[in-house]
């Protein structure tokens, strides 16, 4: 098995994946940004490490569709940050949003095994 090496080439990754991927990450409870990204980690065996750059201008995205709600809170080490907490239609989007990964995970699978004996739903 290749080690695990960081996954840095933020243009690579699918567009919506890391939209999927916070609203996932919220589904375990509300969360601030520092927050989600040690999730994010932890979750992908210290695989992706998603920067602020790209983590913030999602949440904004995911906010104005309506899919996370903000608000401000003293953290445990008393500082004040900004918590995201999934919406009602950010649980929907979420589970559009799965269904949709899977399946481009099985047309790529596909793709890269021609002729492998595939799983029908």
């Amino acid at each position: 098995m290749p080690p695990k090496t960081p996954y840095k080439n933020r243009i690579e990754l699918l567009q919506g994946t890391l939209d999927m991927l916070i609203l996932r990450t919220l589904q375990w409870g509300p969360q601030h940004g520092y927050g989600i990204v040690q999730a994010m980690r932890a979750n992908s065996g210290d695989v992706l490490q998603v920067e602020t750059g790209s983590l913030y201008p999602a949440l904004h995205r995911l906010e104005k569709q309506k899919w996370v709600r903000s608000e401000w809170k003293q953290t445990a080490s008393n500082q004040r940050a900004k918590y995201y907490r999934i919406t009602a239609a950010g649980k929907r989007q979420l589970a559009a949003d799965h269904g949709r990964w899977q399946q481009m995970v099985a047309v790529i699978a596909a793709i890269m095994h021609p002729g492998a004996k595939r799983e029908r739903s």
